[in-house]
């Protein structure tokens, strides 16, 4: 097989099947009965066609046989006359006029025969095409019935072009949705890191660090503190009893240191009188 004829093949093949999927039997139907009936119709347009030829005929027909009539008369007449030359006259029309009345006839028989051929084929198409017709409702039936139904399994099923475009559509909703859910863990995570607080400071690596450390000192600082007034909190009457001691110790010292002053002062006074006596 040549390559030409490779190629003319491979092309009818492709056509072929192209066809074979846009081809829709309803329709198919519809156009074959619709074609029987523009056939049906051409055949009585022709049989009316021929029809009206006859009948032309047979008009002409009767014309010529009046004028049989008439020249009947006219050779009777020119005998009455004797004129024989004229009745010699009107018998050759006659004799011209029968002969055309014969070929007429001959037609009319002929035209006739047709007519009777074409209606009777007629009647044979007219009722192949009301055949056609009940089985085209037929199969129609039949055909629409076996798509609703294939179309219900492949619903039901999920098989269908429709459905499968559906269960894609959601696939991709579905991994939309699962990048979209990653996405936002994601910057939540990074959030919580610091890393867009990081993008967005004009401090470099050693800042960072050195505000770390200042802001662990102040953490500890506090914890210490919080420590502390815990502490206090649980020795609280120790506390209490070691403050009053210490309170009644200062106060025995400072009323002894009180009185050893008020002795010195009363001598150094006495002493002051005396001189001056003297």
């Amino acid at each position: 097989m040549g390559i030409l004829s490779r190629t003319s093949y491979v092309i009818r093949s492709k056509l072929n099947a192209i066809l074979n999927r846009a081809e829709d039997p309803s329709e198919t139907l519809d156009y074959s009965y619709e074609k029987m009936r523009d056939e049906l119709q051409q055949v009585k347009r022709g049989i009316a066609d021929l029809t009206t030829q006859k009948k032309r005929l047979e008009i002409q027909k009767r014309r010529l046989e009046e004028n049989v009539e008439k020249h009947n008369e006219q050779a009777r007449e020119a005998v009455r006359q004797d004129r024989e030359d004229l009745a010699r006259q009107a018998l050759e029309k006659k004799q011209s006029k029968m002969e055309q009345i014969e070929q007429l006839e001959t037609q009319i028989a002929n035209l006739q025969d047709t007519q009777d051929n074409l209606v009777e084929k007629k009647d044979k198409l007219q009722s192949r095409i009301e055949e056609f017709r009940t089985k085209k409702e037929t199969m129609k039936a039949r055909y629409e019935a076996a798509e609703a139904s294939s179309r219900v399994s492949e619903a039901m099923t999920g098989a269908g072009d429709e459905m499968a475009d559906v269960s894609r559509a959601i696939e991709r909703a579905e991994e939309r949705t699962d990048e979209m859910e990653a996405r936002a863990e994601a910057m939540d995570e990074l959030e919580e890191t610091g890393a867009f607080d990081d993008a967005l400071s004009d401090k470099d690596s050693i800042d960072r660090e050195l505000d770390a450390g200042r802001s662990s000192r102040e953490v500890d600082t506090e914890l210490e503190t919080l420590k502390a007034e815990l502490g206090k909190s649980s020795g609280s009457a120790e506390a209490a009893s070691d403050s009053e001691a210490t309170e009644s110790e200062t106060d025995a010292d400072v009323e002894t240191d009180t009185s050893v002053d008020d002795a010195a002062v009363e001598a150094e006074l006495e002493e002051l009188r005396n001189e001056d006596d003297a």
